[in-house]
């Protein structure tokens, strides 16, 4: 099959874990014989495909990576067999415009108002996004452009230029909390249950390294994909939101690791808002303003009648 598509290659690397969502990465590595290389020296370089499947997600380092020396890709981690028969199992020309019917229904806003309940709690957060043009993860890198695609793909973001207002998160452990927004970033987070002594770590994070807290994406999912128990998956799933603090350059924002105090804190980290990730969190509604009109777009992990009618066409 390679010789008739004119491909060689097919070699495999492995680098050490990271250790956190899109790390920058080692460079060393080690090939199939057991010999170390230099991804800079020997991979990068040498390779117009690179597909990299990993623990932690490296799509921004790849993407930097890509645009120095001009290879295309895509990353994939976390992937299960729900993952390989569904989310990797589709035509992606159809995701594509999916994804891009529900691009053009968003884009040029000039916010977003997320409400949400957690108990007896009610909060907004407020993500402006400055009229940006929309941006889309559709799974294609077509042409010969450098590029990286991060895989299961489908869903439309905006890189927020500030954020006011309160939202709930939920750690990996269950520990729930309340995080204050201003400025574009979280600044202080104030627990609901669970663990007192992370919140207070968190809380530690934000006060030594500041730009930790800061709101790097907002991003709504495209596709009609079955629950895998991985964020890469069920973040794309249609009806579900997520923002994402942290590293933000391979979207197309400022944040670079260079801006971090500390290098391990230079992370990605989505927070995702679903039914089967958040059972206590509650997405009443999501608005988009726009031209001076409101439109609810997401209303109960579902898509509202403004949405519908987009996808419909």
């Amino acid at each position: 099959m390679a010789d008739k598509l004119g491909l060689s290659g097919g070699e495999m690397f492995a680098y050490q874990t990271t250790g956190g969502s899109n790390l920058d990465l080692p460079d060393e590595a080690i090939d199939a014989d057991g010999k170390t290389i230099a991804l800079e020296r020997d991979l990068y370089p040498n390779y117009d495909l690179i597909l990299c499947i990993s623990t932690y997600s490296a799509t921004a380092p790849l993407t930097a990576f890509a645009k120095q020396y001009g290879f295309r890709g895509a990353t994939l981690h976390g992937l299960n067999d729900i993952i390989l028969a569904s989310g990797l199992a589709v035509d992606y020309r159809e995701v594509s415009a999916e994804a891009e019917k529900m691009r053009l229904a968003m884009t040029k806003a000039d916010a977003f108002e997320l409400d949400f309940e957690l108990g007896e709690n009610r909060l907004t957060l407020t993500l402006l996004c400055g009229n940006q043009e929309a941006q889309k993860s559709h799974g294609l890198c077509l042409g010969r452009d450098p590029d990286i695609a991060n895989l299961p793909a489908g869903e439309v973001y905006f890189v927020p230029t500030g954020a006011e207002g309160q939202f709930p998160m939920r750690f990996d452990d269950g520990t729930l909390a309340v995080m204050d927004v201003a400025d574009g970033r979280i600044h202080t987070a104030t627990l609901v249950s669970g663990d007192a002594g992370l919140v207070a770590a968190y809380n530690e994070k934000l006060a030594a390294d500041p730009v930790t807290g800061e709101l790097g994406e907002l991003g709504f999912g495209t596709q009609d994909l079955p629950v895998s128990g991985r964020d890469i998956q069920d973040e794309k799933v249609l009806g579900t939101v997520h923002v994402a603090t942290g590293r933000s350059d391979h979207l197309g924002g400022h944040l670079t690791p260079n801006l971090f105090k500390y290098r391990l804190n230079a992370t990605h980290d989505d927070i995702l808002y679903s039914p089967s990730k958040t059972p206590e969190i509650h997405v009443r509604q999501v608005r988009m303003l726009r031209d001076g009109q409101t439109t609810v777009v997401l209303e109960d992990f579902e898509p509202a009648a403004y949405l519908r009618d987009a996808l419909a066409d």
